[in-house]
């Protein structure tokens, strides 16, 4: 890992985790030409999952972005995983899809999914800033509140 992105992890008082080994038919990243893939992570912590429910209903606003930041720590996970330990390889994140499991009248994706996004950009800086979809859906695997894939530009 690249002593900037380390030092910001540990300024965060992040430590990335095992990454997380596929629930199913799947691979967890996929490296392709400069891009790296990372399938949808689920907020996966020291316990298992995390934040098991549905947004406006039994997980608040601010839940769901400690869930969206759980998740992108274990994007950065598999990014490391992938690239030999190396992030210092990430030119730049490029796009972040969140989805939210959310009640129907809920319409605050954006801002859950700021939670992924503004830790990324903390971690990374610059090259942290991306695209992104933020999308409300009527459940996602194993119940729970958000699930986050990304795409990294890569030398």
């Amino acid at each position: 890992m690249s002593n900037e992105v380390t030092k910001r992890l540990e300024e965060l008082g992040v430590t990335l985790p095992a990454p997380a080994a596929p629930a199913a038919n799947y691979v967890p990243y996929l490296i392709t030409g400069n891009q790296l893939v990372i399938s949808g992570q689920l907020p996966f912590g020291k316990d298992g999952l995390e934040y098991i429910g549905k947004v406006g209903d039994n997980i608040t606003v601010e839940q769901a972005q400690e869930a969206a930041k759980l998740c992108a720590i274990n994007i950065l996970a598999q990014a490391n995983a992938a690239l030999g330990g190396d992030l210092t390889r990430v030119v730049r994140l490029v796009r972040l899809g969140g989805f939210v499991n959310a009640v129907d009248s809920f319409t605050e994706q954006p801002a859950v999914i700021n939670g992924a996004s503004n830790f990324v950009v903390d971690v990374l800086g610059e090259a942290g800033k991306h695209a992104r979809a933020a999308v409300g859906v009527a459940s996602l695997p194993f119940g729970v509140a958000v699930e986050i894939d990304a795409i990294f530009e890569i030398k």
